[in-house]
C-alpha cells in the first residue's frame, strides 16, 4: 500500500514539475504577443501591486537629402500616489549629435544646459534634494544613454525633448536611416564585472540609483572603461511586469529629397506614406504607434544620382566648414581570381538563441555556397569558450563544404558572449599561404566590454579585413562599426526576417568587387584643418563616406580625389565654392556633425593602447579635446551631460522612491539572455533546468519515501 502510494505521489510530483516547467518555459521563451502588450506597467511582488513609471516616446524625423534632424519627445508619468525618481535606459543612433534638450513640467519649460558630467550630476542631485523636478541625460556609450528624472510627481507628467542631427549614408546602394528603439542586454565577462550596480528594488525600497550612477571608470591595461548601468526590469521576466504599453512609440518622417524619390520604405515597420510631390514624402506608422522592441529602419533612394561626389559648405563668423560626400566608383567585377581565406566567426551565446541563431545558420548555408573552388575557409563558434570546424584552413571543395554545413546545423545557442575568445581562436590558426584573409563576424554585439574587444582587434588583426554582420532586430551597431573601422571592412545588419540567400549573394558580390583604396584628397590650395576622418577609409561598392573639416581661405576651388582600384589610379575632380559670407540656418547641421565626428576620432585615439599609438600625445589631452568640443557645440559626450532644473519646488514631502522605466524584450531574443532572468543572462539550457527540477522533485520524494518506510518499520 505504501509503495503504491509512493508511486502515485511520485508520478503526481513529476507531472506537476513538468506542467510547471512547461508553463514557465512558454512564458519565458515565447516572444510576447502584441495583444499581450497593452495595459498599465505593474508587477505583483509579495501579494503587493508595484507600479512603474509609464512612458510614451514620439520621434519626429526630418530628412533633407542625406542629413537628418531628429526630435525625440519622451513623456513620463507617475501612476502612483507618491513621488518618484525615474530612470530610463534607451538608445540613440551611434552617429547622433545630441545638441539640445528641454524639460516641461506643468507650466514650466526649462532649457537644459550642457556641463561636464560631474558638475551636471551635482546640479541634478542638489535639485532632487530640494524637491525640484530635474532631468539629467547621461551617455554611457555613443549609442546608449540614460534619462534620469528627479521628483516625478503623481498626476504631473514630465516631458523631455531632445534634438539631434545625423548623417544618412548609403548601404547597398540605398540611403539607410536607423532610429534605435531598445537597448539589448549586455554581457560582462566575469573577471571584469566586479560588484554590479544595484537595480532599483521593485518592492519600492530605494537602493543605489542606476541612471545617474554607473559611470565610474575602471581600468583594463591602457583603456578606461565606463561601467555600464544596471539593466532595468524587462517585461515578461518574473517578478517584473508581464505586460507593457503597446503604444509606447510613435514615429513620423518627412523626406525632402531635393530630387525625385525613387524608393521609400521601412523593412521593419509598416508605414502609411503620403507623397505630395515626387521630391517629398511623409510617413507615419500604419498602426499609429508601436512597442519599442526593435529598431526602426528607413530606406530610400533618390533619382538622378549620377554625381559621385557632393560638397556642402557652412560659414558663420570665423567658422568655415565643409562636408564632402564621396561614393564608390562604378567598376566591373575584378578579373583577378586571387585565393582567399574566409574565416566565419559565429556568436552562439545565449542572446543569439531563437531567431538570431536561425538567421546565422541560414546565412552561413548560403554564404558557403558562394565560395570559389580556390578559396580556403574556416568556421569558428564562440560563447563561454570557442571551438572550430577544423584546426586548419580547408579548401572549399564539395566534401568540405558539405561537412561544414552539417557542422553549422548542429550549433546551439547558450552561455556568455566571450568575444575575445572567438577573436583569438579565429586569429591563432596560421593563415593559408598566398591568400587574403577575410574575417566575417556574425554577432548581436550584446557585450559591455567593447573597449577590450577593440583593443584586441587592433593588436591581432594585422592585414586581414573584417566584415561584421549584426544579427538581430536591435544590435549593438557601435561595436560593429568600430570593429569594421579597425578591420577596414563594412557593417551589414542581418534582420532575421530578411532573405538570407540575397544577403549572402550581396556579400559575395561585394567581396568580388574592387575596393577604392589609398584615398587621398588634394584640396587645391584650400587651407584645411581638423579634417575628419584623418585617414579616409576604403570605399566599397554601394557605399559612401563623408569627409569634413574647417577651411580658412574662402573662394572657388577645384578639389581632386584620387585612389587605387586594383592597383590602377582613379581620380575625381570636384568644383567647390567656399563662401566668405554667412550661410543660412539650413546648413546648421554641418558644424554639429563635424564636431561629433571629431569627438569620435578623439575617442578612438583616447582608447588606443599606448603601444599602438601613432603619436606621443598624453591620453588626457584627447579627453580635454572631447570636453572642449562638447561644451563649445553643446553636444553630449562621455564627459558632458545635459541637465535641466525647475525653479519651483514640486516635492514638499522630501522623499521619493527610485524606479526604472521597464523595457520590453528585444524582438526575437529569448528571456535567458537578460541579466535579471532566473540564473542571470547565462541561464541553463531548458533540458538542464528540467533535469534539476525533476531531481529536486525526486529528491523530495526520497525523503517522503524514507518517512513511509520508517513508519512501516
Amino acid at each position: 500500500m505504501c509503495s503504491k502510494m509512493f508511486f502515485i505521489l511520485m508520478m503526481a510530483a513529476v507531472g506537476f514539475v513538468l506542467l510547471a516547467f512547461t508553463g514557465r518555459s512558454e512564458a519565458a521563451e515565447t516572444e510576447l504577443r502584441e495583444s499581450q502588450l497593452a495595459g498599465s506597467i505593474e508587477a505583483v511582488v509579495n501579494n503587493r501591486v508595484i507600479q512603474f513609471p509609464s512612458l510614451h516616446t514620439d520621434i519626429r524625423i526630418n530628412i533633407q537629402g542625406d542629413m537628418a534632424n531628429v526630435e525625440v519627445v519622451q513623456k513620463f508619468a507617475n501612476p502612483t500616489t507618491i513621488p518618484m525618481n525615474a530612470t530610463y535606459l534607451f538608445p540613440l543612433n551611434k552617429d547622433a549629435a545630441v545638441h539640445a534638450m528641454t524639460m516641461e513640467v506643468g507650466n514650466e519649460i526649462v532649457r537644459a544646459t550642457i556641463h561636464e558630467k560631474r558638475e551636471a550630476k551635482e546640479q541634478f542631485e542638489k535639485a532632487k534634494a530640494e524637491g525640484k523636478s530635474a532631468a539629467l541625460l547621461v551617455q554611457h556609450r555613443p549609442n546608449m544613454f540614460t534619462q534620469n528624472l528627479a521628483n516625478l510627481m503623481p498626476g504631473l507628467p514630465i516631458t523631455v525633448r531632445m534634438e539631434y542631427v545625423q548623417p544618412v549614408l548609403k548601404v547597398d546602394g540605398e540611403y539607410e536611416l536607423i532610429a534605435p528603439l531598445v537597448v539589448g542586454p549586455r554581457y560582462q565577462p566575469a573577471e571584469h564585472m566586479g560588484p554590479p550596480p544595484s537595480m532599483v528594488d521593485v518592492t519600492g525600497v530605494a537602493q543605489e540609483e542606476i541612471g545617474a550612477g554607473g559611470t565610474a571608470e575602471s581600468s583594463a591595461g591602457q583603456w578606461q572603461l565606463d561601467t555600464l548601468p544596471a539593466y532595468p526590469e524587462v517585461a515578461g521576466i518574473d517578478p517584473i511586469p508581464d505586460t507593457i504599453d503597446f503604444d509606447r512609440v510613435s514615429i513620423r518622417v518627412t523626406l525632402d529629397g531635393g530630387m525625385p524619390i525613387s524608393t521609400f520604405y521601412s523593412p521593419t515597420h509598416t508605414l502609411y506614406v503620403d507623397t505630395p510631390s515626387d521630391e517629398r514624402c511623409t510617413a507615419q506608422l500604419a498602426t499609429g504607434s508601436t512597442i519599442d522592441n526593435r529598431d526602426f529602419i528607413l530606406r530610400y533612394g533618390l533619382d538622378g544620382q549620377h554625381v559621385q561626389a557632393g560638397l556642402l559648405t557652412y560659414k558663420q563668423g570665423e567658422d568655415g566648414m565643409f562636408s564632402l560626400l564621396l561614393e564608390a566608383p562604378k567598376t566591373p567585377a575584378t578579373e583577378e581570381i586571387a585565393s582567399r581565406e574566409l574565416v566565419f566567426v559565429l556568436d552562439t551565446s545565449g542572446s543569439m538563441n531563437g531567431l538570431p541563431m536561425q538567421a546565422s545558420k541560414a546565412f552561413m548555408r548560403s554564404a558557403l555556397q558562394t565560395l570559389r573552388p580556390n578559396d580556403y575557409f574556416r568556421i569558428v563558434r564562440f560563447s563561454n569558450s570557442a571551438s572550430q570546424f577544423a584546426n586548419q584552413p580547408l579548401r572549399a571543395d564539395p566534401g568540405n563544404l558539405n561537412r561544414a554545413r552539417n557542422f553549422v546545423d548542429t550549433l546551439a545557442a547558450s552561455g556568455g558572449t566571450e568575444v575575445r575568445t572567438g577573436i583569438n581562436c579565429a586569429l591563432d590558426t596560421p593563415q593559408a599561404p598566398n591568400t587574403l584573409r577575410i574575417v566575417v563576424f556574425l554577432t548581436d554585439g550584446y557585450i559591455g566590454n567593447e573597449a577590450e574587444v577593440l583593443r584586441l582587434l587592433q593588436r591581432r588583426l594585422g592585414r586581414a579585413r573584417l566584415y561584421a554582420f549584426g544579427v538581430g532586430t536591435s544590435v549593438n551597431r557601435y561595436l560593429l562599426s568600430e570593429m569594421t573601422h579597425i578591420g577596414r571592412g563594412f557593417v551589414r545588419v542581418l534582420d532575421p526576417t530578411e532573405n538570407f540567400v540575397k544577403v549572402a549573394a550581396d556579400l559575395a558580390a561585394k567581396l568580388d568587387s574592387p575596393v577604392l583604396t589609398d584615398i587621398h584628397v588634394d584640396w587645391g590650395g584650400l587651407q584645411v584643418a581638423d579634417v575628419t576622418p584623418p585617414v579616409v577609409p576604403d570605399l566599397f561598392a554601394g557605399q559612401s563616406v563623408r569627409i569634413q573639416g574647417r577651411y580658412a581661405n574662402p573662394g572657388p576651388r577645384d578639389i581632386t580625389v584620387s585612389g587605387l582600384v586594383n592597383g590602377r589610379k582613379a581620380t575625381l575632380t570636384v568644383h567647390g565654392d567656399f563662401p566668405t559670407d554667412d550661410t543660412g540656418p539650413e546648413r546648421a547641421a554641418i558644424p554639429l556633425i563635424w564636431a561629433r565626428s571629431l569627438i569620435r576620432d578623439n575617442m578612438r585615439l583616447y582608447n588606443t593602447p599606448a603601444g599602438l599609438a601613432s603619436d606621443n600625445v598624453y591620453q588626457g589631452t584627447y579627453k580635454d579635446r572631447v570636453i572642449e568640443l562638447g561644451l563649445k557645440y553643446s553636444l553630449m559626450t562621455r564627459w558632458t551631460s545635459f541637465v535641466a532644473v525647475t525653479e519651483k519646488r514640486y516635492n514638499t514631502q522630501g522623499t521619493a522612491v527610485d524606479k526604472n522605466v521597464p523595457l520590453p524584450m528585444v524582438k526575437g531574443v529569448k528571456s535567458t539572455a537578460y541579466p535579471n532572468a532566473p540564473g542571470g543572462g547565462i541561464a541553463p539550457e531548458p533540458a538542464t533546468t528540467l533535469g534539476m527540477l525533476l531531481l529536486g522533485a525526486l529528491g523530495g520524494l526520497g525523503v517522503l519515501r524514507r518517512k513511509f518506510w520508517g513508519e512501516k518499520a
